[in-house]
């Protein structure tokens, strides 16, 4: 039996609703102190939302013709040059980010990264929906 292919719309749906929910963990405490469930709610979210970010760019490319690629770096590197997101620098800082993670360390190595979540990724997230959102509706 073979499956269909998801459409970059279904996708960016997908995405737009792990959006909410990683907007509502970040929201959930607003000042810098997160417990330790909390950090690892606020971390599976964040996750989610990427790999999610990821398929809707690999969808997207993929209506141009291009890929498929190797992984998360190509795919963001190719992202930026399709001009489908503005600061690869930081998508990348996010791959980077989630390579270091490791769940094994206590919850105060894991502070910075927490904090790039809330304040640095998050608002990419959003800036990158309304792209796709305008891309989508030419």
């Amino acid at each position: 039996m073979r499956t269909i292919p998801q459409s970059c719309e279904q996708f960016l749906s997908d995405f737009a609703i792990a959006l909410d929910d990683l907007n509502a963990f970040a929201n959930r405490s607003p000042n810098n102190s997160i417990s330790e469930p909390q950090g690892r709610e606020l971390i599976a979210s964040f996750e989610t939302t990427h790999e999610l970010a990821l398929n809707v760019i690999s969808a997207y490319l993929a209506t141009m013709g291009k890929g498929p690629f190797s992984g998360s770096r190509d795919t963001t590197v190719e992202a930026f040059h399709a001009e489908l997101i503005d600061d690869g620098k930081t998508w990348l800082d996010m791959i980077i980010d989630r390579i270091q993670y490791n769940p094994i360390y206590t919850m105060d190595t894991q502070q910075k990264f927490l904090d790039n979540i809330k304040h640095r990724y998050l608002p990419l997230f959003v800036k990158f929906e309304n792209n796709m959102n305008k891309r989508l509706e030419e």
